[in-house]
């Protein structure tokens, strides 16, 4: 049997960057999440902080905005060099080895392939605003508009690079309420799933 591949896509504050390394060591596999980026930042030569506000966000939440901000003569920008790059780790680490790969358009990057468990994690905006408070404590900004400011950066990316909607529980194999279920049951169902 070749490699499986599980890929974490969530909403800001939704715990899906938790449940998906709850999920590789639950496994025994690796997870690529911040390990990602600096693989990424490896091959690419990027700094890491650009690479982490860059490789999932747009500049803006306009979809249209980043579409034509920042060409060079031949009509690319520097996100599309990072997609890039950032496409061609991914594709390798499916390559290489079973693994969890959270965010950065990964279940749209492999959707391709037979072995791959496409999982979107979300949950209610006061779930999630309780739960940035409570991970990244307060700010200027009401935890509601972080959020959606966030989500609306994602999504812009999103449909930027694959010219699909974020979200669509229909591009997914499996969407998880985590609000509702709670970060170890979507562990749980995502482990026995695979």
């Amino acid at each position: 049997m070749g490699n499986r591949i599980i890929t974490i896509s969530r909403e800001f504050g939704s715990g899906g960057r938790t449940v998906g390394r709850e999920v590789a060591a639950k496994l025994g596999i690796p997870c690529y999440d911040q390990e990602l980026i600096d693989k990424i930042a490896e091959k690419s030569g990027y700094d890491k902080a650009y690479i982490q506000e860059r490789g999932e966000y747009t500049a803006s939440g306009s979809w249209l905005g980043n579409a034509l901000a920042m060409r060079d003569f031949y009509g690319q920008s520097d996100q599309d060099k990072l997609w890039a790059v950032q496409r061609a780790v991914i594709l390798e680490l499916a390559e290489k080895e079973s693994c969890v790969i959270v965010g950065r358009c990964a279940d749209y990057i492999l959707r391709d392939r037979a072995d791959v468990l496409s999982v979107f994690v979300h949950a209610s905006i006061e779930s999630r605003a309780k739960r940035i408070v409570e991970l990244y404590g307060e700010s200027d900004l009401a935890p509601e508009k972080r959020l959606h400011d966030k989500d609306k950066r994602r999504q812009a990316y999103y449909q930027l690079y694959t010219d699909t909607k974020w979200g669509d529980a229909r591009h997914y194999d499996v969407a998880l309420d985590s609000g509702r279920l709670g970060i170890e049951k979507c562990v749980e169902i995502i482990a026995a799933l695979y």
